[in-house]
């Protein structure tokens, strides 16, 4: 239950006249969603300000301001950048942010201004295109409120944006901006009536900063080359001058190419060529949505002169000095560092698969990053709020939503059984045993779900309306051998996981003393009368078949159920099939060799030189982890992408305890 200090007593919400009798729709997946239903095309990449002039005669006393919008705002006081925000979240737990703003307020006349961004795409990143559409605020002196959102501040749409291509997933559009069009006349706002339920963030607000390029290299068609050194998630700002209109084309991506130019057409999917016309005389353009990108490619057409260019850089807030490796091997402090740096740029308002294709917080990428991060950061509110995202899909479907929050329904029965994992991981850092509770509830929903695929000895069979991950890309799943189309057949994968998930909640159920009878033993039993191979010690895909993939003994290895007296030959194949997964299954299987006491095998594979291997991706030039082993390991790698940052946890809580000669984690606080 909210309480009165977490809603919204006085602002109102509102929006620009001619949206105010939009009727607000509920946009989860095109399966759910009905024809008449689907996102407006007119209501796609709207930006429009909302302002108020106001007076004030007690400037210098504590002032602070409440502020939220659907989709997005960017904030400023007297012409000055506050903040922005709201981080994504589903409209029944619709965020809103606070902000200290004493020392932007003075005496006198002072003007509030927020630009509004409603994207209007179902895909991974926003909860939008459900037409709800607005922005409302309150801004207090002391206790007091003194000034808040209603139909006397005015709104006005942000000319400019040419028709323009879709990058990603249906991620972003890109920003192609007549900087002379300026913006339709100031109307007043109209008050409307909205669904959401109002809580605030419970995490820190971006932290938003400049970054100035690291090199700068003239080219021959007079544009010129920015490196900043390293990828970083952020816009670029741009100042040029001109004495009759002119374009800019701005290139940005995360390599460059064999010929040394900008690859801005990239791997991930991503087409980064944006154009800027400058309007007379010149002025500055600041892309508006984020991006993941080193380098960028500023080219003036028609005489325009290029004054600046600079980053905007934004991500969680990250103390670099907080956690550090001391090691005396150069390549695994490499690895370190790049591990670090993706979980850095991949930490925004909520934990990304990656900052260019997708932007999308998944459930089984969120085991991999969630944990690196808390050693990273030492910080549990970022990690607590995307628990409470999956809770809040939870209610849209019992067997969670693999990607959460967002308006793209997607889900993965391999990443619904993790969710035990992320409870359990924060009420080991924190021992709240309230939040442990709520937890339970969600675990109980999963299994409950998905029992309804179960056979009579409890393996899940047929699970086919969810997608059967095992890991990603396919072709990094050691030949896993799937029961063909139609069998009733059970495979190993999605069994060991779900087993995973009833042990792990039986856990859960015995921190929290409530009695149950435990249902774990008779699904091992079965597991193991289904999958393991006597004459191997191993564990097969699937019963009718002779294959043994990697993947089918990293998980029981993992959650600790391997068959008595198989350990050594389980520990013996993996050690020996190596770093043949992909990147996200590698962090399972990093886990599955520790708990089987093989340390130093572990340690072993973080720093192997091989195709598949960490240092493969320095090897590379990665200033942040990749996707995958290799830029041509995947047809669309993102070249940025924490659920690589496997190593940073399995080292810091498993390997450097047991072996300290290796390295230690220095710590700078706390």
């Amino acid at each position: 239950m909210l309480m009165k200090s977490d809603i919204f007593e006085y602002g109102k919400w509102i929006c620009p006249q001619k949206l105010a009798d939009l009727t607000s729709i509920d946009v989860y997946s095109p399966q759910l969603r009905k024809e008449e239903e689907k996102p407006s095309q007119e209501l796609k990449n709207l930006r429009f300000y909302v302002r108020k002039r106001f007076n004030i005669s007690q400037a210098g006393s504590r002032t602070h301001i409440r502020v939220s919008a659907d989709d997005y705002y960017k904030l400023y006081i007297n012409g000055s950048f506050v903040g922005q925000g709201p981080a994504q979240g589903y409209y029944t737990c619709y965020y809103w942010n606070e902000f200290d703003v004493t020392s932007f307020i003075k005496d006198g006349e002072n003007e509030i201004r927020a630009d509004v961004y409603y994207q209007g795409l179902i895909n991974r990143a926003y909860q939008s295109g459900d037409r709800r559409i607005g922005f409302i605020a309150e801004l207090y002196s002391g206790e007091n409120c003194i000034l808040h959102t209603d139909s006397s501040w005015e709104s006005a749409f942000i000319n400019g944006y040419a028709p323009s291509h879709i990058i990603g997933l249906n991620t972003m559009f890109s920003e192609d901006f007549d900087g002379r069009a300026g913006i339709s006349g100031w109307q007043t706002c109209s008050e409307i009536v909205t669904d959401h339920i109002f809580s605030p963030y419970p995490a820190k607000p971006l932290q938003v900063y400049e970054k100035q390029p690291f090199t700068v290299k003239p080219l021959e068609n007079g544009g010129y080359l920015y490196d900043f050194g390293e990828e970083i998630t952020g816009t670029l700002c741009i100042s040029a001058r001109v004495e009759a209109g002119a374009r800019v084309r701005i290139l940005s991506g995360e390599e460059l190419d064999g010929s040394g130019n900008v690859r801005y057409n990239m791997r991930c999917g991503c087409l980064y060529e944006e154009y800027w016309t400058i309007p007379a005389g010149g002025g500055t353009f600041e892309q508006y949505d984020y991006r993941g990108f080193r380098y960028a490619a500023v080219i003036p057409q028609d005489g325009a002169e290029i004054i600046s260019v600079k980053a905007i850089v934004r991500h969680y807030p990250f103390d670099d000095g907080y956690c550090e490796l001391e090691t005396a091997s150069p390549i695994l402090k490499s690895i370190w560092d790049i591990c670090k740096n993706g979980v850095k740029y991949g930490s925004q308002e909520c934990f990304v698969d990656c900052p260019t294709r997708e932007k999308g917080q998944y459930a089984g990428d969120l085991t991999i990053t969630s944990a690196s991060h808390l050693i990273l950061t030492g910080d549990t509110s970022l990690f607590k709020k995307a628990i409470d995202n999956q809770m809040q899909s939870a209610k849209i479907r019992k067997g969670l939503l693999a990607v959460t929050p967002g308006s793209f329904l997607q889900e993965i029965a391999d990443y619904s059984f993790q969710f035990p994992i992320l409870a359990l991981r924060y009420y080991s850092a924190v021992g709240d045993k309230e939040y442990l509770k709520e937890n339970l509830s969600v675990c109980e929903g999963i299994i409950s779900h998905f029992k309804k695929y179960a056979r009579e000895d409890g393996l899940l069979c047929r699970v086919t309306d969810e997608w059967n991950l095992v890991d990603w890309p396919d072709n990094l799943r050691d030949g896993y051998d799937f029961p063909p189309d139609g069998s009733d057949e059970p495979h190993n994968v999605i069994n060991a996981f779900y087993i995973g998930c009833v042990l792990q909640t039986e856990q859960i159920r015995d921190i929290l003393d409530i009695p149950h009878e435990k249902e774990s033993p008779a699904l091992i039993e079965a597991f193991n009368r289904e999958f393991y191979d006597p004459e191997t010690g191993l564990y097969k895909d699937r019963r009718e078949s002779c294959h043994i993939a990697l993947h089918s003994n990293i998980l029981p290895a993992f959650y600790g159920f391997l068959k008595d007296g198989s350990e050594r030959a389980v520990g013996d194949f993996i050690v020996k099939k190596g770093l043949c997964c992909g990147v996200y299954m590698a962090y399972f299987l990093l886990k599955a060799l520790c708990r089987l006491g093989r340390h130093m095998d572990a340690y072993s594979l973080i720093v192997s030189q091989g195709e598949h291997s960490w240092y493969n991706m320095v090897r590379e030039g990665a200033t942040t982890c990749f996707e995958a082993w290799g830029k041509d390991q995947k047809w669309n790698t993102s070249l940025c992408h924490p659920w690589a940052s496997a190593p940073i946890s399995v080292l810091a809580e498993d390997i450097l305890p047991k072996h300290p000669e290796l390295g230690r984690i220095i710590y700078s606080k706390g």
